[in-house]
């Protein structure tokens, strides 16, 4: 078997921006009532003429030309998404065709929030088994599609945004980069977290999440360490599901990472699911706050009171 490895990563964001003085004159809400709950500043909301595919399609391309590769190089695409609207042809179909591949398989993930962590590990899985020599792996989702635009619990936190990352085999013999995934749900409680609906809109129990997050998820954040065979205090940075500031601080603290970089995009971009961890991730290493090689520990959790993690090289 071989590893793998993160090559390069890419993102991309709608144009427009939607501030907390913006939504103040939506629902009934204001700017201090929004940063003193869940520390956003601002979100990016795409139009109606920008699909998940495309946003997707963008921050593929980004990653693609970071890697220095075409895109007939990749085999394997897989899109983590929950808020495409067609069922066939799948994101990840679209994607393809949109950056002009030649013929690779193509597959959509939806474990909602924790969708990318998800997928990265059944790229890494594939590299290592020979299915795929490089896949290309996304994170995209339109969250201010299915939002409740007078549910001011619940629309001050969305934005939409694409984040990706180029998987590839580093060789017969090798560990590989990308560490053992451990994840796993809680499937008695997946109504805490929802997009149900015609037309879907999405809805959540806040405490409920607050209160399992903070709580169950940073004894698991270390066992993934644990399996990486790195300590929280070896790590470099911890990019979390961007969910809420008054969720990453308290569970990255809980972790013990206390030399890392901590990302907190969710300030700048808000909650935006699937997309919120290779976003985040890729803005650190555009903005060179972790360097090539440091070790990077990757946590989605949310809906379906889902959650999968590991811990990435820094490419």
């Amino acid at each position: 078997m071989t590893g793998s490895r993160i090559v390069a990563l890419g993102h991309y964001q709608p144009a427009r921006v939607l501030t907390n003085d913006d939504l103040a004159a939506m629902v009934d809400t204001s700017d201090e009532w929004i940063r003193s709950r869940v520390g956003i500043e601002t979100r990016h909301v795409a139009g109606p003429d920008e699909p998940v595919d495309e946003l997707a399609a963008h921050a593929g391309a980004k990653a693609l030309a970071s890697a220095g590769l075409a895109p007939d190089d990749i085999d394997l695409v897989l899109v983590a998404t929950s808020t495409a609207i067609d069922r066939s042809p799948n994101m990840a179909a679209r994607v393809a065709a949109r950056l002009g591949m030649g013929s690779p398989a193509v597959m959509d993930l939806n474990v909602v929030c924790a969708g990318f962590t998800h997928a990265l590990a059944t790229a890494d899985h594939a590299v290592r088994a020979g299915a795929a020599a490089r896949a290309l792996v996304i994170g995209a989702d339109k969250m201010a599609e299915v939002a409740d635009w007078t549910d001011r619990t619940t629309c001050v936190l969305v934005g939409d945004g694409a984040g990706a990352a180029v998987i590839e085999a580093t060789g017969p013999g090798t560990d590989g980069e990308i560490g053992p995934v451990l994840w796993g749900s809680v499937p008695e409680m997946g109504h805490a977290v929802r997009i149900e609906g015609t037309p879907p809109r999405f809805a959540q129990e806040g405490q409920s999440v607050y209160r399992w997050a903070t709580t169950q998820l940073p004894p698991i954040a270390r066992k993934v360490c644990e399996r990486a065979g790195v300590t929280p205090e070896e790590l470099a940075a911890v990019v979390l599901h961007q969910a809420n500031l008054r969720i990453i601080e308290p569970v990255a603290q809980k972790i013990g990472a206390v030399n890392a970089v901590i990302a907190r995009d969710v300030v700048q971009s808000g909650n935006t699911s699937a997309a919120s961890i290779p976003m985040a991730l890729s803005k650190l290493v555009e903005r060179g706050e972790i360097e090539s090689g440091d070790p990077v520990l990757l946590f989605g959790f949310g809906g379906n009171l889902s959650y999968a993690g590991q811990v990435v090289r820094c490419p």
